[in-house]
């Protein structure tokens, strides 16, 4: 376990068993200038995030102790921060077991230094905050000059008169709720109740809940919900969509969005 110093810089957690590619990966990284701390087996990954709290996860799915998926599924219990799984694997289970536990995508090794920080890039795109803008103090205000024992102080001005706290105090911005059928968006807050309760979602997961709620009703394919929610603008594995919705049903109801064999997703509108 290596932590990494405080930076602004997004954190980044590897947690890979093979020396070669942990560390090749890390100094990629570094390069890029990602400050990177790394763990050997998930019960060394789960103590190194519990210590530094990254801001993004890069795990492989084959780890001893403690495999990759079940560590996905253990800091999915306290954290919403991005993971992306790493796997020498294609096999559809191996992918979607990963994706199942929580995991915002997949990369395959091996692959490029490049390739994996345009994906890294994407997905911290998902849930960057961008502070608002400090508002500077007023300027201090000159002291007055003291009095000579020759001077008298100025007449009071006349009293203005008083407006009502209602006239003049500015009314507080509406919020942006999209309500459909007992669930709550609040586009304010990034919050989403159904029923009242508060529904924890991902980051990615959110985004793929605001694509349904700015159309319901209306078919949204696959292909454009990969390029809007996880910024892919080439062909990428639809399983990502699939097993993200399959997610969203559990969270949210499983009868709020339906499938249109053939081409994607709608959310349902209420009868």
């Amino acid at each position: 376990m290596n932590p990494a110093a405080p930076t602004a810089q997004p954190h980044i957690l590897i947690v890979e068993d093979d020396e070669v590619i942990r560390e090749a990966t890390r100094m990629a990284l570094e390069r890029y200038g990602f400050p990177v701390s790394t763990a050997a087996d998930g019960l060394e990954g789960l103590e190194t995030f519990q210590a530094v709290r990254p801001d993004l996860l890069l795990l492989d799915v084959m780890l001893p102790l403690l495999d990759g998926v079940g560590l996905c599924r253990r800091i999915r219990e306290e954290s919403q921060l991005p993971i992306l799984m790493m796997s020498a694997r294609t096999d559809p289970v191996d992918v979607v077991s990963g994706l199942e536990a929580g995991a915002d995508d997949y990369i395959v090794k091996p692959f490029e230094s490049a390739v994996l920080v345009a994906r890294i890039r994407t997905v911290l795109r998902r849930v960057r905050v961008v502070p608002a803008a400090e508002t500077p103090p007023p300027p201090p205000v000159p002291a007055a000059a003291p009095l000579t024992p020759t001077e008298s102080a100025p007449p009071a001005p006349p009293a203005s008169p008083v407006a009502p706290a209602s006239a003049v105090a500015p009314a507080p911005p509406a919020r942006t709720v999209r309500s459909l059928d007992g669930m709550e968006v609040d586009t304010d807050s990034m919050e989403v109740r159904v029923h009242g309760r508060l529904v924890p979602l991902t980051p990615t997961e959110l985004r793929l809940l605001l694509e349904f709620t700015a159309a319901p009703g209306i078919v949204l394919e696959r292909s454009s919900l990969l390029e809007r929610v996880w910024d892919y603008e080439w062909g990428a594995d639809t399983r990502v969509v699939d097993v993200h919705v399959q997610r969203l049903r559990a969270k949210i109801g499983a009868g709020r969005i339906e499938t249109v064999r053939g081409f994607g997703y709608k959310l349902r509108r209420p009868v």
